[in-house]
């Protein structure tokens, strides 16, 4: 048993899907799966961490929001934040967090593990390409995995990311390298081939036996993210791609050292509101 098996989920393909759609299943295979991906994940990233990827790379040792000795008492965005174990981690260094996620089991799971550390955050349930914060409201935004990948239209998600930022402030997100969408979806040799088109910006999509979709996931080129960011107003400081260190030996899910050794899996995408 499983979340696919509890969500009547029959087939995979890539086919599009609108935005209604998307968030959607989304919502429902996040508020089905929170459980299990906990188990499963919740010893690697923690209760109160910050973890950008599943290579482990940390940000007390990268910095991409800045040097740690600067976060007191700045107001942070976590788009998409799960169980908010990121914004757990930036509060315990004086930042002033604020969660959110379109999923409310993900979200219960940070209520407990507020409860567990005593850390707790601003909670909010939300879409993230319709955010409810009043307009240059943050001095940092960020997502490791969150949303970005996850909705149709993530223009609309650097778009309203612009909007709630001061300019100068930044933005850095984590994501799935665009690369990995030319290859299998696996993390054992099969996944060193590629057989898909690069270009081929059609969502993969789980569906049940109605042909409604039960999971979406979008894929955009480092072409398409760059373009995104130049139209919402961003200037791109760096994308980090993060090798694979040799003393991690754990798999999740098409991430894994003989893939990690050889593909890039990881971007983050760091960039900086224009003044």
């Amino acid at each position: 048993m499983g979340t696919e098996t509890d969500l009547g989920t029959v087939g995979v393909g890539r086919r599009p899907q609108s935005a209604a759609q998307s968030a959607r299943a989304n919502r429902r295979w996040w508020d089905a799966d929170a459980d299990n991906y906990h188990a499963e994940h919740g010893r690697f990233l923690g209760t109160s961490d910050f973890v950008w990827c599943p290579e482990g790379l940390r940000e007390d040792d990268a910095q991409l929001l800045g040097p740690t000795n600067s976060l007191a008492g700045r107001r942070v965005l976590e788009v998409g934040a799960g169980s908010a174990m990121c914004s757990r981690w930036l509060a315990g260094r004086g930042a002033l967090p604020v969660a959110f996620d379109v999923s409310a089991g993900m979200l219960a799971h940070s209520r407990r593990a507020a409860a567990e550390t005593g850390i707790d955050v601003p909670l909010v349930q939300a879409d993230a390409q319709r955010m409810p914060f009043a307009d240059e409201s943050f001095e940092l935004a960020f997502t490791a995995f969150g949303a970005v990948p996850f909705v149709a239209d993530s223009g609309a998600v650097m778009a309203e990311v612009a909007r709630l930022l001061r300019p100068g402030e930044r933005w850095v997100f984590a994501t799935t390298h665009p690369t990995r969408w030319a290859f299998p979806d696996s993390p054992g040799p099969d996944g060193l081939t590629a057989t898909m088109s690069y270009f081929d910006r059609d969502p993969y999509v789980e569906f049940d036996a109605a042909g409604d979709a039960t999971y979406v996931e979008h894929h955009r080129t480092f072409g398409d993210r760059v373009r995104e960011l130049a139209a919402a107003g961003f200037r791109l400081l760096d994308v980090v791609e993060p090798e694979w260190p040799d003393q991690l030996t754990e798999e999740w899910g098409q991430w894994s050292p003989l893939r990690g050794r050889i593909l890039p899996g990881t971007a983050i995408f760091v960039s900086e509101l224009a003044a």
